[in-house]
């Protein structure tokens, strides 16, 4: 059974960082990309950002380059998502995400929107105060 777990939300001033996580498992979590997800009330849900774990790569949602970092520790098949410099706007229920990393012979390069992602944990809400 494949299982995504988050952690490490919280309530946090503005300035502030976080650290989410990211657990995997029933699945090759190396062959996958991992998404950040984030949605806040009466939103549509966002993509964040992402790490494709076949090469390395990353992406990043304008609103969050330069002070959100994502990284990945395949031995602990989990997935971290740095927040620094945290806004108020960033305030949300954060999901990971996973689907495979390749299509066919070819690296899959996500565009970070959900339906591209077949795997969701459950959600960790952040929260920043003014």
């Amino acid at each position: 059974e494949v299982q995504l777990v988050e952690s490490g939300g919280g309530l946090v001033q503005a300035g502030g960082s976080l650290r989410l996580s990211c657990a995997g498992s029933g699945f090759t979590f190396d062959d996958h990309v991992i998404g950040w997800f984030r949605q806040a009330p009466g939103k549509e849900r966002e993509g964040v950002s992402y790490i494709n774990n076949l090469d390395g790569s990353t992406s990043y949602a304008d609103s969050v380059k330069g002070r959100f970092t994502i990284s990945s520790d395949n031995a602990k098949n989990t997935v971290y998502l740095q927040m620094n410099n945290l806004k108020p706007e960033d305030t949300a229920v954060y999901y990971c995400a996973a689907t495979s990393a390749r299509v066919g012979d070819a690296i899959y390069v996500p565009l970070l929107q959900s339906y591209e992602f077949d795997y969701w944990g459950q959600g960790t809400q952040v929260t920043v105060s003014s």
